[in-house]
């Protein structure tokens, strides 16, 4: 939620900037090494990720389980100053029993398209999928389906021999 990212920020020791340093030194450590961060909230087109940068995060937040439990609610309602705040998770795909996502996040802007990182099962696996520049409303949500189809039918084949 870029509002949490954006509030996180400004309440960090030493503010926005000092939480976006932290964020880059974090990425690196992490071995994301094509990645850097401009803002918080990952609104602002300075900030760049390879796929498989993105892959690392989402690993490394997969290990925190509220994270998890956050990321792939379906909808959640917050009190902030008394009146209550509601959020629908941009992800359909986690209010449908048949996926198992244990972690997902989506995203957008004009110049990465819509995007979707998600940990998932898939074909008896445990794996994550970056989809990056969908084109459509729902195209990563295609994307992610197909994937899955292909993977699934594969791997049943794979098992006949």
């Amino acid at each position: 939620e870029n509002r949490a990212a954006s509030a996180l920020a400004r309440t960090y020791p030493g503010g926005g900037d000092a939480f976006v340093a932290a964020m880059n030194a974090k990425a690196q450590a992490l071995g994301m090494q094509n990645t850097r961060f401009t803002d918080a909230t990952g609104l602002n087109s300075a900030n760049v990720a390879s796929a498989q940068d993105l892959a690392l995060m989402v690993k490394a937040a997969h290990r925190y389980p509220l994270i998890r439990d956050y990321s792939t609610r379906s909808s959640a309602t917050v009190n902030a100053l008394g009146r209550p705040l509601a959020y629908r998770n941009t992800n359909g795909l986690v209010r449908n029993a048949k996926w198992d996502i244990g972690l997902s996040k989506t995203g957008f802007i004009s110049e990465a398209g819509r995007c979707l990182v998600m940990q998932v099962k898939m074909a008896r696996k445990e794996m994550v999928v970056v989809l990056l520049d969908s084109w459509g409303k729902y195209s990563r949500i295609g994307d992610a389906t197909r994937i899955r189809k292909w993977l699934e039918t594969s791997a049943a084949l794979a098992r006949r021999g």
